[in-house]
């Protein structure tokens, strides 16, 4: 019995720590995206589509 209560503290110490360690990391930005700011130099304005979707319910009130 002594056993069990020793691994169930043991894995809480354990995941409170991983739990730690991800709060630290997306407070000191681990997280941020970087590379897609700078990949949208490379993207065409051409390739990019400016017209407005429609939604299913305009789609099918214009074709009947």
């Amino acid at each position: 019995m002594q056993i069990i209560l020793f691994l169930i503290i043991l894995s809480l110490t354990v995941a409170g720590g991983f739990l730690a360690a991800f709060f630290w990391a997306v407070r000191d930005g681990q997280f941020d995206d970087d590379v897609t700011p700078s990949m949208r130099l490379l993207i065409d304005d051409d390739m990019i589509d400016h017209s407005p979707s429609l939604e299913v319910d305009d789609a099918v009130s214009t074709t009947s």
